[in-house]
């Protein structure tokens, strides 16, 4: 990269640094320090608002950056990261945002604690919710550092590593300062910046083919590397049986995952009425809609343009496909408009990345804060909002240092791994909850750790931590376990084991309790 570049894009990237510094210390002037206002915003948030902060909260760095990048390594078989995360929310809309909403105050843990006992339950769902949070963090980790290592002249581990460290240290000011008001806020900036800047590298990648999609996929498929395979399933999910597989655990933890995602849960709670949760979904399904078909374009318009093999050259992964598109649009290195139009897209690119670590990192302190240490400590609910600050410098470290070990894993990829922990740990306890009148609280346990241990243990001895040149560790192999992602396996043990603790549990379902929950999950009686 040219010094006008770098120059150019770190002055933006300080702006939106500015910016959601601005936003934080409006909001903790605001805040009334209740837990009400620190985890939900007050519940002020309209259904537009919360809509497109749902929308920046999900549109991460996996999808700008990972699955353009997915999609211009491998084609038709990138698109089903695409598609996968848009029928996902389908899923949160028919069976998970009114009710939530109605059940719950701010945690996944509430809605199953309303009729059954709180302790074993808020223990087990908090460390979920916590786990999970980690795991997405470090895939927007990832993104970062690719987009500076880029920035900054290829394959710079120090840029990396510190752009890992500073965003980590970014997403503490955000969540201990300014709370739920500051991070949605943040997060409606940044959709709008984002989908703002897909359509604008979409409509220039059109121009460039005047419009035929046709001709675009042509010139795709003929500078990827692999011809016509490029356009027709297989490429990344076909051959050996392992591959098959995959697809398939990738599709359930994509489609499933998404309605168990502690931050995206704790967005339901910021509206004031489950009327205006599910409106809010409506808004979200059509934003991000919109968004995925656009990154479709630009993944096939990067492989195009660009061809695989730079793509590759320049991240194997595949993270700076966008970045380099961007660059060739506005007129190729060296040009002016190739630096602005670079410069531009990497800011929004870094502010997609401080939204959504901001919103994780919320969920998983307020999971450490109310449920957790609601539950273990004898002050009961007193002093929550002061350890769900700590809680933040402590999710922050640990995502900091699984960050700098995955540097170079694909960041659709890595969250594809935490959508199969969240289908796996989160969404079976939460829909035996919500539907099975018989549900009992040791039912309840054993569907959280019977997803959560079998999902964590398998990706350990997975080919992702080790035993090939893309793992973790590519020294060593100790990968016992075929699949990279461990949806297939840990989804289906999950609600088994959700089953097994129930029906071979002493404790008899409180037939009043459940009532009151199916009322109040329906109608909205009671709710908060």
């Amino acid at each position: 990269m040219s010094d006008r570049h770098q120059t150019l894009t770190l002055v933006l990237f300080s702006a939106v640094i500015a910016v959601t510094l601005a936003i934080t210390s409006w909001a903790s002037r605001r805040r009334r320090g209740s837990p009400e206002e620190f985890y939900a915003g007050g519940r002020l948030f309209s259904p537009m608002e919360n809509g497109f902060a749902i929308a920046g909260d999900y549109m991460s760095a996996a999808s700008f950056l990972g699955i353009s990048g997915v999609i211009a390594l491998y084609g038709y078989d990138g698109m089903l990261y695409a598609v996968g995360f848009l029928v996902a929310w389908l899923v949160v809309l028919l069976l998970v945002a009114e009710l939530v909403r109605n059940c719950g105050r701010f945690t996944l843990a509430d809605v199953v604690t309303a009729r059954l006992r709180e302790r074993p339950v808020r223990i087990a769902s908090g460390i979920s919710s916590v786990t999970v949070s980690v795991l997405y963090l470090v895939a927007q980790m990832v993104g970062a550092g690719s987009l500076v290592a880029l920035l900054l002249g290829g394959e710079s581990g120090a840029a990396r590593s510190w752009t890992v460290i500073g965003v980590g240290a970014l997403m503490v000011v955000y969540v201990s300062c300014g709370g739920m008001r500051a991070t949605t806020w943040i997060q409606i900036v940044k959709a709008v910046l984002l989908l703002g800047g897909a359509v604008t590298l979409t409509v220039l990648v059109l121009l460039r083919f005047g419009g035929d999609l046709g001709a675009l996929l042509g010139a795709a498929a003929e500078r990827s590397g692999h011809g016509r395979d490029f356009l027709a399933p297989g490429l990344r999910y076909g051959g050996e049986w392992t591959h098959r597989l995959d697809f398939v655990s990738l599709g359930l933890a994509l489609v499933l995952g998404t309605a168990g995602l502690p931050h995206i849960l704790s967005r339901f709670y910021t509206v004031p009425t489950a009327r205006a949760a599910r409106r809010s979904v409506v808004w979200s399904i059509g934003l991000i809609g919109a968004f995925y078909l656009m990154t479709i374009v630009l993944g096939f318009g990067a492989a195009a343009l660009l061809g695989g093999g730079a793509v590759r050259t320049s991240d194997p992964a595949g993270n700076t496909a966008v970045p380099l598109l961007s660059l060739e649009l506005g007129g190729g290195a060296g040009s002016t408009g190739g630096s602005v139009l670079f410069a531009v897209v990497a800011a929004v690119a870094f502010a997609t990345i401080l939204a959504v670590v901001a919103g994780i990192t919320l969920a998983s302190s307020a999971a450490v804060a109310h449920d957790l240490y609601a539950s273990l400590s004898r002050r009961g609910t007193r002093g929550e909002v002061g350890v769900a600050r700590v809680a933040a410098v402590g999710v922050g470290a640990a995502a900091i240092g699984l960050g700098l070990l995955a540097q170079h894993l694909n960041v659709a990829f890595l969250v594809g791994l935490a959508f199969a922990v969240a289908a796996a740990a989160n969404l079976p306890v939460l829909l035996y909850a919500l539907f099975w009148r018989r549900f009992t609280t040791k039912g309840a346990v054993w569907a959280v750790y019977g997803g959560l241990v079998p999902a964590i243990v398998l990706v350990v001895f997975s080919p992702v931590v080790s035993g090939g040149p893309g793992a973790l560790f590519p020294q060593v192999d100790f990968a016992v376990f075929p699949l990279e992602n461990p949806g297939l396996v840990a989804i289906p043990l999950a609600f088994f084991f959700g089953w097994l603790g129930t029906v071979t549990s002493r404790e008899i379902a409180d037939e009043a309790k459940y009532a009151e929950t199916e009322v109040r999950s329906l109608t909205g009686a009671g709710a908060v």
